[in-house]
């Protein structure tokens, strides 16, 4: 039986050995009997089995098994202690060390490492050696093909139109306070009619905050023309510039009791109607602060309608702003006599907290970046220093996040075909190191004009120290350029481009460069001027056949309300 057992054991049919192994225990040996383990691997290396024993076995090892003996133990030592593997790689280095210590290194090449094309600002360079034939090249005048696809075929219709309904009774009122500068509470203000139409509630003029960046203490009615804000929303949403004195009595006249909604960013409108208007109605007064980009850009064709209405429409800047804006229209006009009135506008984001937030390197040295360092400190205390955060102005600069110089615009705009006699509007705040950084700009396009040179320091002076105020004069201007060229994006030039296709059905010359490629061309140390020039004015064409696309959008019923936004 033990004989039968130990010759062929199955599981299911398949031989198993260690089956065999473990159930020959319970077969043989008698009741007292233990199981009879298989011998280790480790162990019954190198023997052989043999039917003989005791002398036999010896004599079959011969003088060969001094040898195996003295290989099994060198090996079993190398298995069991597996440490030496360890210390194999610093044996080796070690090794290297004591080699390479006694060889000279005058003789070994050097590695140089180059920094990757577009890390760099090397534009300054670029410009002397290009200047020469830049100079002798005025030979177009991109005015006259800027745009050459002709706007045509059908008729642009905005998402606006006005209401003939009676408007129900309010839930109650919304009173709620913009942050940021001059585009971004003009945000606010365009989601807050749009909040207050759709939760059907009388809005209180927006309240601005005073920002510690932009030092701006105006009110509503300094920058916008209020009574015809509320005339025009008149059949949408009611606007009051106060709350009620019977409503704020509940309140102990104190708006800091008011309930405040903390609204994160980007939020849907079904938000408001679910969790704000249960609250607006039990309360008849709710406060929003803040109120920047707090509704979401996705929105249901009504409550766009009512973002429009507001921006395009109710939004008129005030009387003062207003007629000095159109003085300073016609003196560009003028000015732009030989290119029949035409002008070009820019919106040139290189102010010293714009330069200092980017974290870009521009001419590398201390004085520079003891400046930014402060000014980030001033104005994003600790962010830019927080542990863990690594800034690489390279990478910032591949990627296309500097704002361009003002020399890099007009190298930008000369490659793209304007002449020295192109009239420039120079839409921007005070320039970091205006005197060294706007020279170039100068030498390329002597009839550039701003604010600063148009008007007269008394036609300027109510506005000087009002930054919301100023950036509304060069808001206006803009508006009516023939050609707007936006170097940096932000909620200036993103309101522009709107109102620009609003006011001409759809049809607006804009120029926004791929800033990405342009770090590139500007890095380049061999780039020739016919080159650089032949690559920009494929960029300028890009961004003519982006406006034909905008336009052909525009004309699709099912896009105006995006278009609109």
């Amino acid at each position: 039986r033990d004989g039968a057992v130990r010759g062929r054991l199955c599981c299911c049919g398949v031989p198993m050995q260690h089956h065999a192994y473990s159930r020959l225990g319970s077969f043989g040996g008698g009741a007292g009997a233990a199981p009879s383990p298989p011998s280790s691997p480790r162990r019954a290396w190198g023997r052989r089995p043999s039917a003989k024993g005791g002398a036999g076995a010896g004599k079959a090892a011969g003088g060969g098994g001094a040898a195996r003996r003295a290989a099994r133990a060198v090996l079993a030592a190398l298995l069991r202690r597996q440490a030496v593997f360890l210390f194999a790689p610093l044996l080796y280095v070690a090794a290297m060390l004591l080699y390479m210590g006694s060889i000279s290194l005058d003789g070994v090449p050097r590695i140089i490492s180059r920094p990757a094309p577009g890390s760099l600002y090397r534009s300054p360079q670029l410009y002397a050696r290009l200047r020469p034939e830049m100079d002798a090249d005025n030979a177009t005048d991109a005015l006259a093909t800027v745009w050459r696809h002709a706007y045509k075929g059908g008729v642009w219709q905005p998402c606006i139109s006005n209401n003939t309904y009676g408007l129900p009774e309010p839930n109650g009122y919304i009173y709620v306070e913009a942050n940021g500068g001059l585009n971004q509470q003009r945000t606010s203000i365009c989601n807050a009619v749009a909040v207050a139409g759709f939760l059907n509630a009388t809005l209180v003029i927006p309240n601005f905050h005073y920002h510690s960046i932009w030092r701006d203490p105006s009110k509503f009615s300094d920058i916008y023309d209020q009574d015809h804000f509320v005339q025009r929303l008149k059949n949408d949403v009611r606007v009051v510039d106060k709350v009620p004195g019977f409503i704020m009595e509940r309140f102990s006249n104190n708006l800091s009791n008011v309930y405040n909604f903390k609204i994160k960013a980007w939020s849907p409108i079904q938000y408001y109607k679910d969790v704000v208007l249960p609250k607006l109605i039990e309360e008849r007064l709710i406060r929003i602060s803040p109120f920047a980009n707090r509704l979401s850009v996705d929105a249901p064709p009504a409550v766009q309608r009512l973002r429009c209405l507001a921006n395009f429409e109710a939004l008129k800047f005030s009387k003062p702003i207003t007629a000095l804006s159109d003085t300073l229209i016609s003196r560009m006009r003028e000015k732009s006599v030989e290119n029949n009135g035409k002008y070009v506008a820019v919106h040139l984001r290189f102010e010293e907290d714009m330069v200092a937030f980017s974290c870009c390197v521009f001419d590398g040295g201390d004085e520079e970046k003891k400046e930014l360092d402060e000014a980030r400190e001033r104005g994003w205390r600790g962010k830019f220093t927080r542990p863990g955060r690594v800034i690489r102005p390279g990478a910032i600069r591949m990627n296309g996040k500097c704002p361009l110089t003002p020399l890099e615009v007009g190298l930008m705009l000369r490659g793209m075909g304007f002449s020295n006699k192109t009239s420039i509007y120079l839409a921007s705040g005070r320039i970091y190191k205006a005197e060294k950084n706007m020279a170039p700009l100068l030498e390329m396009f002597p009839l550039l004009q701003t604010k600063e040179t148009l008007a007269s320091d008394e036609e300027l002076a109510p506005f000087k120290n009002f930054s919301s105020r100023m950036a509304a004069i060069d808001y206006s201007v803009c508006v009516h350029s023939e050609v707007f060229v936006t170097t940096q994006g932000g909620n200036f030039p993103h309101f522009l481009l709107g109102h620009r296709r609003y006011l001409y059905g759809g049809h607006s010359k804009t120029i926004k460069p791929d800033k990405r490629r342009l770090a590139i061309l500007f890095d380049s140390p061999r780039i020739g001027w016919k080159s650089l020039k032949r690559q920009l004015l494929n960029m300028r064409s890009h961004s003519d056949a982006k406006g034909i696309q905008m336009k052909r959008n525009a004309l699709n019923p099912s896009r105006l309300d995006s278009i609109c936004h």
